[in-house]
């Protein structure tokens, strides 16, 4: 199934900006810095748009604005606004269980513990494509908020750098729909 919408995930303001919990984020904003294309603040969708010239058609951008773990509304109503199925999205978000700098491919799934899934399936079910960016865990369960909520230390910025250029180069396979061809040149770089 080609892409008809890619969401990032994220926590709003500038307090969250460089946080590892935002990598979802980064990813749309390089995509739109790419294509010198704006995000508008859309009140009914509960965040930032951009329409995106994706191969024979647009793909919407979606960054919510309503907090990681009320992500699955904003994306619920711009999904049924623009009438598309649950299959032909992709979100793009942070994952504790991948080192920095390792990206993976998945459709479908659990949460994870992760609290934008967790909402987004409560609202669209799970049977979404899902680009993860490795952030790495900090070793304890009860560190996990001020560590997702922190910035990077440099040299893990560099990783995480580095796996936001190998999952834009993956990208034009994964909105054709070549999911098995973007899992093999993103899981191969390993």
């Amino acid at each position: 199934m080609p892409i008809d919408l890619i969401v990032g995930l994220g926590n709003p303001g500038p307090d969250y900006e460089l946080t590892r919990h935002n990598a979802g984020f980064w990813f749309l904003d390089e995509l739109a810095r790419r294509a010198k294309l704006s995000f508008k603040f859309e009140a009914k969708f509960q965040g930032t748009v951009a329409k995106y010239p994706a191969p024979g058609r647009d793909c919407w951008l979606l960054k919510p604005h309503t907090f990681m773990n009320k992500s699955g509304q904003p994306i619920a109503g711009l999904a049924g606004f623009y009438k598309i199925p649950v299959e032909n999205i992709l979100v793009v978000h942070d994952d504790l269980d991948l080192p920095p700098g390792t990206v993976r491919l998945k459709q479908g799934g659990g949460h994870g513990g992760h609290n934008g899934l967790r909402d987004i399936i409560t609202h669209l079910g799970d049977n979404f494509l899902r680009l993860r960016i490795g952030i790495g865990h900090p070793g304890k369960g009860n560190d996990v908020v001020s560590y997702v909520l922190q910035r990077a230390p440099a040299a893990e910025q560099q990783l995480l750098d580095a796996a936001m250029v190998e999952a834009h180069a993956a990208l034009p396979l994964i909105l054709t729909g070549e999911i098995e061809k973007a899992m093999q040149q993103l899981h191969t770089h390993a």
